[in-house]
């Protein structure tokens, strides 16, 4: 089905990953960290009072997100800094509050992040972030981000804690990480034609493996910079970090919202719709020649 241009344009949810995507997201992962710990610690609401108060404001923001016509990077950025929270806080629940170990949340929010995107591409033929213009695979994009946060932190906490590399360490580890799938993303490109069919298949696969890696290595920058000296970090201190965080975050959504420098172009959304209705009549094609045949 071929989406009018006028209405998709209208129902451009997400932003572009640009520079400014991925230096918000780091940003709103640290702050998922140190604001979950600054609500928890240092006002004393306690792991539950902060989950409840984090799930709240959550589901208001995602209200408003999901009315949204089109992307609006207010709404669009304060959902990703409270669903960080909520991500960081439903590990800490598990493991904190129930016990259950780092390597068992580990391995479960993996496959739930692996199950939600088989769901998603069986049921809608893409995960591409250039086509979140229905309700269902905003639920789903959603979802995912969820899972991707709650799996960062997990994965993060297992490796600076339990393997006790410390956070610095974890820094490296996960930029190295992201620098690997990067370099593979552009050889990959580099390799391939243009128009090769597996150009897109691979520019999601490198975003995917990106965004879930960004999250351990923002909950290490924000541990590196909040903990004590004595723990490995730099004792700034959770309000000093989430500050900071959350007014470098301030400043460059109100500079995306006066640019518009990160909305989706019309041309290449449109492109997404038509390759994954080629791909969809591709698909089909094997199915009708069969039931001809009968």
């Amino acid at each position: 089905m071929t989406i009018d241009p006028e209405l998709r344009q209208m129902l451009n949810k997400v932003p572009e990953v640009t520079i400014f995507f991925w230096i918000i997201k780091i940003l709103c992962t640290t702050v998922g960290e140190t604001a979950a710990d600054f609500l928890n610690e240092t006002l004393h609401f306690g792991l539950t009072g902060t989950s409840i108060v984090a799930g709240a404001l959550l589901v208001a923001v995602l209200f408003f997100q999901f009315r949204a016509k089109k992307y609006i990077p207010g709404i669009y950025w304060l959902a990703v800094v409270l669903i960080s929270v909520v991500g960081t806080l439903i590990t800490d629940n598990l493991t904190d509050g129930l016990g259950i170990s780092l390597v068992t949340t580990t391995a479960v929010f993996a496959v739930l992040l692996t199950l939600t995107f088989i769901a998603w591409y069986v049921v809608e033929k893409t995960l591409s972030v250039h086509s979140i213009h229905t309700t269902r695979r905003e639920a789903f994009y959603w979802l995912t981000i969820l899972f991707t946060f709650a799996l960062g932190t997990a994965a993060g906490d297992l490796v600076a804690e339990k393997y006790d590399l410390g956070y610095l360490n974890s820094i490296f580890i996960f930029a190295g990480m992201i620098a690997v799938v990067t370099v593979a993303h552009f050889a990959i490109k580099a390799m391939l034609s243009t128009q090769h069919r597996h150009q897109s298949t691979n520019a999601v696969l490198a975003f995917w493996m990106a965004y879930i890696l960004t999250r351990p290595l923002g909950a290490s920058i924000g541990d590196y910079l909040s903990q004590a000296k004595s723990d490995g970090g730099l004792g700034l201190g959770t309000t000093t970090t989430s500050f900071i965080f959350l007014g470098a975050i301030l400043v460059l959504v109100i500079y995306l919202t006066l640019t518009k420098k990160d909305e989706i172009p019309l041309e290449v959304a449109l492109a997404e719709d038509a390759a994954i209705d080629g791909q969809s009549q591709l698909l089909a094609e094997p199915a009708l020649e069969a039931g001809k045949a009968l």
